[in-house]
């Protein structure tokens, strides 16, 4: 089966190039501890490959095993908008490799459909002069799942698709879009994947749901990736550990790799170590 490399070298090179093509992978950690920043580092890398064929090579190097370069890479935010999101970005990474990679970047910015129907004003995130008691009379609203659905069914299509962020999603929930509504849409999003033949990213502040919650979005995705922060010494260790994945799983099964110590530099989010069973 091909693979859709995640733009993370060390991780890509242990299992045969990425994630299998038609994947959706959860990204949960703890503040600071890395999956936004894998989030970030993926979308710029892949980027770069299309963008800057030398950058690429300095920094990642050849696509491994059974890998395939997706055909487009899109970030999707509920909140944020383009420039937000670069200025953000460039905080994690070097501008340079920032600036090239996200040339072959689509961005999409969800943000007038997530914020609509709440009492945020509407040239807060619109950059149109709107009246408070403007909001609610709109004449053609969209509802942020359909409006999340529709982009994917026109731009998924064996492409990167990286989502910032579920969590927002969740904590917006109201009588209107419910746990179980996001859940659903999860299962529909996995089952729609396994056509598209790309990779999904969705990031998710761990904090942001109980364990319980978290057991039900692990069983409507293909993987879960969780990030945290470990105490050693005088040290704190930002650690990645693949707890479920279709397909990647076993293959650290195999190796008994048990977890990833990682870093993170001007190239973005790295594996630095990796821990087997002793």
């Amino acid at each position: 089966m091909a693979t859709i490399p995640f733009g993370i070298s060390r991780l890509d090179g242990r299992i045969e190039g990425g994630a299998p093509e038609g994947s959706v992978v959860l990204l949960s950690g703890d503040a600071g501890a890395g999956a936004r920043e894998f989030l970030y580092t993926s979308t710029v890398m892949n980027g770069l490959r299309e963008a800057d064929a030398d950058l690429f090579d300095l920094h990642y190097g050849d696509l491994q095993g059974n890998a395939r370069a997706p055909e487009s890479i899109h970030y999707v935010s509920f909140t944020a908008d383009e420039p937000e999101l670069q200025r953000e970005i460039s905080f994690s990474m070097d501008e340079e490799i920032v600036e090239a990679g996200l040339e072959a970047v689509t961005f999409e910015d969800l943000s007038p459909e997530f914020f609509q129907l709440s009492p945020v004003p509407r040239e807060w995130y619109s950059g149109e002069h709107r009246q408070i008691t403007d909001l609610g009379q709109q004449d053609e609203r969209r509802e942020v799942l359909g409006a999340f659905a529709d982009y994917l069914d026109e731009h998924a299509s064996e492409s990167l698709v990286v989502v910032d962020s579920l969590s927002d999603l969740i904590g917006a929930r109201s009588s209107d879009m419910s746990f179980s509504d996001v859940v659903l849409t999860l299962k529909g999003l996995r089952k729609a994947a396994r056509d598209w033949d790309g990779l999904i990213l969705l990031l998710l502040a761990r904090g942001a749901v109980t364990d319980d919650q978290l057991g039900r979005l692990m069983t409507s995705v293909d993987g879960t990736i969780e990030f945290s922060w470990e105490s050693g010494g005088n040290e704190r260790v930002r650690t990645m550990f693949v707890r479920e994945f279709r397909g990647v799983l076993s293959r650290l099964e195999a190796e008994d790799i048990v977890q990833f110590e990682t870093e993170i530099h001007d190239a973005g989010f790295d594996v630095s170590d990796v821990r087997k069973i002793r």
